[in-house]
């Protein structure tokens, strides 16, 4: 007798295979047949007319502090994802101490949501996630900024021994079932580092047998050389490449996606494990601060500040900002119309509205500067890619879906609630650039193999019982960056280790997740 069946529907089995009539049985966490009639169940659903694959498995997601929020946060299972990688971007909420949350100030409040940022060593957590019940499950990476805070401040060099201290951390958070490295090498105090700081960094990565995910240094004018380093690392130190939110910025760079592509491709005929991750939309989302140059923010915020209020530094800031021949942030490669104000602690009349409006007929480097005195963790949403290469990037085989999503608070990007339906609302039966079979493959396997998620990303016997139902004719997301927080259609149904979490498009209000450690 099985705990459950689903009856009558199209299985996709999340490896890139054509859908096929079959029955789905449950018992316990675990699927235990696919096929006809795989016989009596204590409950039976009919799925009649719908899809049914396996949970989407989130390759980029900052939802970090998400399981902590009191209450249970259903927006990513009502977009059918089962399963998030956190700690991306080189911002883990592990190893924490009084004096790095200190130095980095605000930048972890905004990525919180409002929950409490505070002392942790990774084990600690995982296991306060663990404690609170994840609403889906949750599996976290390390984050290099966060090691390079803990062990080296806001500084630009690294102290004496600091280097061996951050192995160390990393080598604690593998031990506690960290599932990987990550780096965002736009970010102080990451920014900072060299090639052969995380080179030493992913080898502690390879000796655990995790991979290595990296927002690259640049994703506009150098992206090439980016990605050499990302590759350069990854040879060196032998691990699987993940390349976060794969994209071509910047106006100048528009219609060159295929290049980035190309090196991909080359790296894995060169031997290196590499894949990558997108999410489906011309914008992207972090914070103001992306815009400058990094020599800004050395020190931390208060230094930031007091650089930006002094008339003589914010000229000179201004100039290397100006400077596309180096790699100083986003300014010179956007207009301030592209850049849309979502989050700000001390002005809230300033959310919503974009540079441009806010400088009215004034200067917008003047009013970026003074949004960023006010609150140095603003967020914006920034439209900086072209459709072209949205659509080039996604039809790769290389290339699965990440939504890179931030707390479902505020004003966020609409990837945080509809990123999933997107795809297969927009990219698949919209427009047909995928097929069912391999959107759904970009959306499970091809991230559980990545992250080492054994067991899951595919139906069939012994796999993890996390499924989701959805209807192929009406799934979608109708979010705006005006008004993204609208929930998606055409999700029915979402098992979470055998249990029923949304039925009929309704949440049942359990918190079944687990903490899937490494």
């Amino acid at each position: 007798m099985h705990d459950l069946v689903l009856r009558g529907g199209t299985v996709y089995d999340g490896l890139g295979g054509p859908g096929l009539a079959a029955d789905v049985a449950v018992t316990g966490d675990r699927i235990v047949a696919v096929g006809a009639d795989p016989g009596p169940a204590r409950r039976a659903l009919d799925v009649t007319g719908l899809a049914v694959a396996p949970g989407f498995i989130d390759a980029h997601s900052h939802s970090d502090p998400v399981p902590l929020m009191p209450d249970p946060q259903p927006f990513k299972l009502h977009q059918g994802v089962t399963t998030e990688i956190v700690g991306n971007c080189g911002f883990s909420f592990a190893p924490l101490d009084d004096a790095t949350i200190a130095a980095t100030g605000p930048l972890f409040a905004e990525l919180a949501g409002g929950v409490p940022v505070v002392p942790r060593d990774f084990a600690g957590y995982l296991a306060d996630i663990a404690a609170a019940g994840p609403t889906n499950h949750i599996a976290a990476l390390v984050g290099h900024n966060t090691l390079r805070a803990y062990a080296n401040g806001m500084d630009e060099r690294l102290r004496p021994g600091a280097l061996d201290r951050m192995c160390r951390l990393a080598d604690d958070a593998f031990a506690a079932g960290a599932v990987g490295l990550s780096s965002g090498l736009i970010y102080p105090p990451g920014s900072y580092g060299d090639t052969a700081e995380l080179v030493a960094l992913a080898r502690v990565a390879h000796r655990w047998n995790r991979p290595y995910t990296t927002h690259l240094r640049n994703e506009d004018d150098r992206l090439g050389e980016a990605l050499d380093e990302a590759i350069a690392i990854a040879t060196q130190a032998r691990v699987r490449l993940q390349v976060s939110h794969c994209k071509v910025a910047g106006q100048a760079n528009h219609g060159t996606a295929k290049q980035l592509l190309a090196k991909l491709h080359q790296a894995r005929l060169a031997g290196v494990d590499v894949r990558g991750d997108q999410y489906p939309y011309r914008a992207g989302g972090t914070f103001l601060n992306a815009l400058l140059p990094g020599a800004a923010q050395v020190g931390g915020t208060d230094a930031m500040r007091a650089r930006l209020a002094d008339p003589a530094v914010r000229a000179e800031l201004r100039a290397l900002a100006e400077d596309l021949t180096r790699p100083n942030g986003f300014w010179a490669r956007v207009t301030p119309a592209d850049v849309l104000v979502t989050t700000h602690t001390t002005r809230p009349e300033v959310i919503g509205r974009t540079l441009a409006e806010l400088a009215g007929t004034g200067d917008a480097f003047d009013a970026l500067c003074e949004v960023l005195i006010a609150d140095p963790g603003a967020g914006m949403v920034i439209t900086m890619m072209a459709e072209e290469d949205v659509e080039t990037i996604m039809v790769d085989p290389l290339v699965g879906i990440g939504s890179d999503n931030g707390p479902p608070v505020g004003l966020q990007h609409p990837r945080t609630w509809g990123c999933f339906p997107r795809v297969l609302g927009e990219y698949v039966r919209e427009r047909g650039l995928l097929t069912l079979p391999e959107a759904i493959r970009k959306m499970t396997s091809a991230i559980a193999d990545q992250f080492g998620l054994t067991g899951r990303g595919y139906v069939g016997i012994g796999a993890a019982a996390d499924l989701v139902v959805f209807d192929p004719a009406t799934i979608g997301h109708d979010g705006t960056y005006a008004v993204p927080d609208i929930r998606p259609t055409g999700v029915e149904h979402v098992l979470l280790a055998g249990h029923i979490v949304i039925e009929a498009g309704r949440f049942t209000g359990e918190r079944r997740g687990l903490v899937l450690r490494g």
